[in-house]
Order: structure tokens, then sequence, then C-alpha cells
């Protein structure tokens, strides 16, 4: 097994069934092609994001090379039990179907650091319905002058189709330092990255299913969690700036409920916990290194969001929006 930035490639002479595995086969068990995609796109989850803030566990991952030890082993094990595979949930990137219908709503919330005692931001929240187009907008400004904005457009009715957006981050000095294009009609990402000298620019043709969300269609996609789970799961695709774009699948899953207080007042919540989906083999250990956020939901006609709890963006930092 060799890696280059994280991507794990397999070498059928070293380890033949590692191999089939990895290359779409094993145990008889054709392997979908969104698979083998994702174990390549987990290589933008690079080393460096991994060991900012790595968990320490026993004697410690400290290093990529530890991390692909693991994954092999989950992998050869996934050979050996691929007869046995769990039960595969709703495919990713098929569109969630709506209860609840979507108009014009308009919201602010503070951001908090993760001590919850300190606010350092403000988020901004619009959206707008004409028609069946739907169109959002949420922007998050920090104290320190830097902000992160996202915007969608989808068509709505009985599901929920993305059509396009945008995803930007400024840095204190209010400088681009991303700005990612999602035009999921054509399928074509178009993504900016960096400053002076080490700014690159991808244009890519990629698949974007309508059931691709980012950004604001999330907490649309969370209000519709039942009636689109199955087995308290729910899949997606989704498009992020790592700071280079990358195409994933994403995957919601229900908590325990838990106590949330704001303002002296205790409120009962449904948490929802939203992680890397690559492969149901590979999952347990790419989770303890990526980043994840928690949702916490009011339940109601429609369900609320009380607080957010997880990463600003690639740079890892920890917020809590409520």
């Amino acid at each position: 097994m060799t890696s280059a930035e994280g991507v794990y490639r397999v070498k059928t002479s070293q380890t033949p069934c590692l191999a089939r595995f990895a290359n779409g086969e094993a145990g008889g068990v054709r392997l979908h092609y969104k698979h083998v995609r994702s174990l390549h796109a987990a290589r933008h989850f690079r080393c460096a994001v991994w060991n900012r803030g790595l968990p320490r566990l026993g004697t410690g991952w400290h290093s990529c090379t530890q991390m692909r030890t693991a994954l092999a082993i989950l992998l050869v094990t996934a050979c050996v039990v691929a007869g046995a595979r769990a039960a595969v949930a709703r495919e990713a990137g098929e569109p969630i179907r709506l209860t609840w219908s979507e108009g014009d709503v308009a919201g602010m919330g503070t951001i908090w650091a993760p001590n919850g005692v300190e606010p350092i931001g403000f988020v901004e929240y619009h959206q707008s319905r004409h028609g069946d187009r739907l169109s959002s907008i949420r922007v998050a400004r920090f104290r320190d002058g830097s902000s992160d904005e996202d915007s969608a457009d989808a068509r709505v009715g009985e599901a929920l189709e993305s059509l396009s957006g945008r995803s930007i981050i400024r840095d204190r000095d209010g400088t681009s330092i991303v700005d990612l294009q999602i035009d999921v009609e054509k399928g074509r990402i178009v993504s900016t990255w960096g400053r002076g000298a080490d700014q690159r620019t991808l244009t890519r043709d990629v698949e974007l299913p309508r059931g691709t969300y980012w950004g604001p269609l999330i907490f649309i996609l969370l209000k519709n969690f039942d009636a689109n789970a199955e087995n308290g799961r729910l899949s997606f695709r989704t498009v992020a700036p790592t700071p280079r774009p990358i195409v994933l699948d994403m995957e919601v899953s229900r908590g325990e409920p838990t106590v949330v207080e704001r303002m002296g007042i205790r409120l009962q919540t449904e948490t929802y916990r939203l992680n890397p989906s690559i492969h149901w083999a590979v999952d347990p250990v790419v989770r303890m290194f990526a980043p994840s956020a928690t949702f916490f939901m009011l339940p109601g006609d429609p369900p609320a969001l009380a607080r957010f709890a997880g990463p600003r963006n690639y740079a890892r930092q920890e917020i809590v929006i409520q």
C-alpha cells in the first residue's frame, strides 16, 4: 500500500484481497463506484489537517503511517467479512422528500467560542421563494474581521433539488482566500483558493446529482430527516472547500436526546451528528480524525435548530452557534 497526500493505493502484488476490495470487488461483492471514488476523495483530508488537534489514544496516533496501518487492517478485515456487509442506507445524491413547505425566512444568531461564554461573531440567514425556486444565503461574520458565506439555489416541490451555489471564505482583512462556485445542472465546479503566488484555480467537471447539498441546504435536510432516514441515518453528496474543493458523501445520524440550556431555560433537543461517509469498513477510523459537527434540534412542526457545535471550516476552528 502506498500513499500520496493521503491517497491509499493498493498494489496487487502485495495484498491481492485488499487490492480487489479497493479496486471495486471483494468476496464476490462488487463495490459501487462511489465507494472507490470516496476513498480517493479522502486524500483532501491531508495529514496536516488530521494531525492538528489529533486525539491521543493509548500511545497516540501521531502519523499518517499509523493512519494507513489502521485503514489497512480494516480493509483486510472487510475482505474476510464482505459477505456479511452492513445494510446500506439510501443512496447518497438522491434528492430528499420535503415534509415541510419552504418560504421566506430571515434571522440571526450568535457565534460563540467552544466554552459558550465568549461571543466571537454572528450569523445572518436569508431565504426567499419565488414559485418553485428557493434561494438562500448564510453569512457568518467573526470578530477578527473574517467571514464565511454560503449561498444556494434549489428547486422545491415534493423534493429538494439543488441547482447552484457558492461558498466564499474571507480572511480577517476581507480578502477572499476561498471562492467555490457550484453548478449542479452543468456538473461543474470552479474554485480559487490561496493568496498571491500561491493562489490556485481549478475548473472541474464532476458528477453532481440533484441531492447534492451544502451550506443552508443541510439545515433543510435536517428538518426533513424523519421522512428520509433509514435506520436513523441519512446520506447525501456535498461539495466542500478543504481549501481545495472536494466532492464526497456525508452522513447524518441520530444521536441521544440532550438537554440544552439557553438563557436559563432548559430545552429538550434531539441530536444529529454529521460525519464523512466513505465506506462502512473505514468510516470508524476516518471519523476519529476527520472533523464532525453536531446539530441540536427542537422537535416541532417543523423542527427548529437550537444549537450547532462543530468546526467553522477546513481550518477546524471550533465554534458554537445558537
